[in-house]
């Protein structure tokens, strides 16, 4: 984890202090269900919880046994029945290291996963707000990035909210599939745990059991979870990247906010960049990168190894903890984002009425013509005003052929600008519920 794209509660989740916590309760509950059972006494049970909350677990302490046994899970054991006293002997009774460590590792999945969608719904609120200020705003949409015909801002922001809406349900499913726990012990046969341990921490944890763990809770839970992570990625790029394209001088048609004394560059003081939406563009790349060595985990070696457990060390604090910055970020950037009305409207102006050129096109099929015919027309109109300026109805009008089939009345209709935006209300009621 970075700092500088780290938020503090999503970080704190993947802090060592959080994972000795999720460790001792995951020991804790267990010990609770086994005293249920009769396998150990209640009294040890109580006293693992009230010397256990009690604990300030030391990480540096912990850190010092596993430097000589070579094993995390027995450095916190040892560390913890330091704490606990002689009652320590029932801890981890028929449970395995991965018991704790897969369960762990999906409760923190977990509470990253609810921080995430918190904040796609956080971006939501603020791609709504916006998409319904510029809901009626004209600018031009673009094919291969050339102009197109007339969308509106809103419509825009409109996609952005249908994607992340998407994207949450994405979240929430990625959730859900990692949300289980393994309290099965060695090689996941329950030999030395009754599968009823397992029951009760995982409804203690928020968890539901796995159904087979072979003692690692399977891979491609992961996998998923973190391609999904990916997805979401990509799409805060596809966003990141349009407002990047608006805010080129030759187009500047929205732009990041420009707080008071920022400064856009060391050496022209004139530049004011879309420094943030770059770097969500590579704060995607890296996210996107983490869903591979997810993938790469799914293939394990028979019941169990732990070629998974370095990668997963590293990609999940830093996958989450990079799609929470980058999420949060893109909020602000939308929240904040300029926007001009007066330069889209000039844009759209460029071509000389060319993006009116599909309604010519049709007219003139509605009147008898054939549609290749109707093609060449237009296009032979267009091309002129395309390559050297000009007034684009104009020529339609001074062109004999077309005016045989369409009056002037007729063609000056066809290019009200209105038109393209009957339908905003019907897309808007599909995507938010009302217009």
């Amino acid at each position: 984890m970075i700092p500088r794209y780290s938020r503090p509660e999503m970080a704190a989740i993947w802090s060592p202090e959080t994972r000795f916590r999720i460790w001792f309760e995951i020991e804790a509950h267990a010990c609770d269900a086994l005293a249920e059972l009769g396998v150990i006494p209640k009294s040890a049970a109580e006293t693992i919880w009230k010397m256990g909350k009690a604990a300030e677990f030391d990480t540096a302490r912990i850190d010092e046994i596993e430097r000589e046994v070579k094993h995390d899970v027995i450095a916190f054991l040892t560390h913890l029945a330091e704490h606990v006293g002689p009652d320590a002997r029932f801890v981890h009774q028929g449970m395995t290291s991965s018991d704790v460590l897969d369960t762990c590792f999906n409760i923190q999945l977990v509470r990253a996963a609810d921080l995430l969608i918190a904040d796609v719904d956080a971006l939501l609120a603020a791609l709504e707000r916006r998409a319904f200020e510029h809901k009626l705003t004209p600018t031009i949409g673009r094919s291969h990035g050339i102009h197109a015909e007339p969308v509106t801002f809103g419509l825009k922001l409109a996609q952005a909210y249908a994607e992340f809406a998407r994207n949450r349900a994405r979240l929430v499913a990625a959730r859900e599939e990692v949300a289980t726990c393994a309290i099965s012990g060695a090689v996941g046969t329950f030999a030395n745990i009754d599968p009823r341990v397992e029951e009760h921490v995982a409804a203690a944890l928020g968890l539901k059991p796995e159904p087979v763990s072979t003692q690692v809770i399977p891979r491609d839970r992961h996998a998923m979870f973190f391609a999904t992570l990916g997805v979401v990625a990509s799409s805060i790029e596809r966003l990141a990247t349009e407002i990047r394209h608006l805010q080129r001088t030759e187009v500047l048609e929205a732009e990041e906010y420009f707080s008071p004394g920022q400064k856009g560059s060391s050496a022209m003081p004139h530049k004011r960049n879309p420094v943030l939406s770059e770097n969500l563009t590579g704060l995607a790349r890296m996210v996107r990168a983490y869903a591979l060595p997810a993938m790469e985990n799914v293939a394990l070696w028979h019941e169990r190894d732990i070629s998974h457990s370095s990668v997963e060390r590293m990609i999940g604090p830093d996958a989450t903890v990079t799609l929470d910055f980058a999420l949060s970020r893109l909020a602000g950037v939308i929240d904040k984002l300029l926007i001009y009305p007066e330069r889209m409207q000039s844009n759209l102006d460029r071509l000389g009425g060319l993006v009116h050129s599909q309604r010519v096109l049709l007219a003139l099929t509605q009147k008898g013509v054939a549609r290749e015919d109707a093609y060449r027309l237009v296009q032979r109109n267009a091309m002129p005003v395309w390559e050297k300026g000009g007034d684009f109805l104009a020529l339609l009008k001074a062109d004999a052929d077309v005016r045989a089939r369409l009056d002037e009345a007729e063609l000056e209709a066809l290019f009200d600008l209105d038109y393209h935006l009957k339908h905003v209300d019907t897309v808007f009621r599909r995507v938010f519920g009302r217009a």
